[in-house]
């Protein structure tokens, strides 16, 4: 590990001005998101008006950006904004279809397009932002580009579904769920760095390892929001505590507690997954979770995944951009919603 990146472990202060400096950088792109979803079609506008003003972070157009500037300085900034624009473009195309699918009232605390519009409106306009993201992608004409985000999205929806047949299985298999990680949010991320490196002319060692970093940032990504649906504050997150569990989904915090729990602890648990649980109990379900080590065990391997994405950047040559992906990492374990 460099000494910049060990500082930004370390240094509250210089990882929070890089952060500043990565909001910088993907400013432009929210122009390019809006000019690149525009509709004659009035509710179109309107549902992506609204996604985007339900806010973000923006992540996947940052590491396109900090991809291509950290394999090339003068890189075409203009086409890594659009391919940026493109990932995120997308990224909206799943959210929405995601809020359908989960029947979810609210995102980050602000009523979901298919609350605001309905279901038919929201699953439309989601498959029109799809195909908005493909004319960027036809409209920048490299097929090595092209081919990357494709297969890709093939994983998400792939990993969406192999998420869907596990719903419900209280006992799911670890090495399953982190395949389940891997497909539906770490491919994408990794893909993401991917097509930076491929915009900007990278070696084959260089994207590797920017590939590498997308693929260990997107699973800590992944481990972190898993633990923030257990522990994290309802008014930050936009939605109830231990929805997964509620939904019958089985995430690293329980598949990490089922070990610790009493025959008769784990008969209670079966019994309330995937179906009505009181606030208590969500509670009881809580503690047991922090107190167990179950809490500290999806830290720990959050950690590994981040300490992985630091090593991946090691080919790369010093810069502001490799240190901001390195500080964009960080905050990845940081994040409160």
């Amino acid at each position: 590990m460099t000494t910049t990146a060990l500082s930004i472990l370390t240094d509250e202060s210089l990882r929070n001005e890089l952060l500043a400096r990565v909001s910088d950088e993907v400013a432009e792109i929210e122009n390019e998101i809006r000019k690149s979803t525009d509709s004659q079609v009035a509710i179109i506008r309107e549902v992506a008006a609204h996604t985007l003003s339900a806010g973000g972070k923006r992540l996947r157009p940052a590491f396109v950006m900090l991809a291509g500037k950290a394999v090339n300085p003068d890189v075409d900034e203009q086409r890594l904004r659009k391919l940026g624009a493109c990932m995120e473009i997308i990224h909206m195309a799943t959210l929405v279809h995601d809020d359908v699918l989960d029947a979810a009232p609210t995102r980050r605390g602000k009523p979901t397009a298919s609350q605001k519009f309905g279901n038919e409106a929201a699953i439309m306009s989601g498959d029109v932002f799809l195909a908005k993201a493909m004319l960027l992608l036809a409209s920048d004409g490299d097929l090595d580009v092209i081919t990357t985000v494709s297969e890709a999205v093939c994983e998400i929806a792939e990993g969406e579904v192999f998420e869907l047949e596990a719903r419900g299985e209280f006992d799911l298999d670890y090495d399953h769920h982190l395949e389940i990680l891997r497909m539906k949010t770490a491919s994408f991320i990794r893909c993401c760095c991917e097509i930076g490196a491929i915009a900007a002319g990278a070696s084959k060692i260089q994207r590797k390892a920017l590939a590498d970093f997308g693929h260990h940032t997107g699973m800590a990504f992944q481990i972190a929001d898993d633990l923030l649906d257990y522990r994290g504050d309802k008014a930050k997150t936009g939605k109830p505590v231990a929805t997964d569990f509620r939904d019958g989904q089985a995430t690293l915090p329980l598949i990490f507690l089922r070990g610790k729990l009493s025959d008769a602890e784990s008969q209670i648990a079966k019994k309330r997954f995937g179906g009505a649980v009181s606030e208590d109990e969500v509670r009881m379900l809580c503690d047991w979770m922090a107190t167990r080590g179950a809490f500290a065990e999806c830290e720990r391997l959050a950690s590994e995944h981040i300490g992985k994405a630091h090593e991946s950047l090691c080919p790369l040559e010093p810069s502001l951009s490799k240190d901001m992906l390195d500080a964009v990492a960080e905050y990845v374990l940081a994040r409160q919603g």
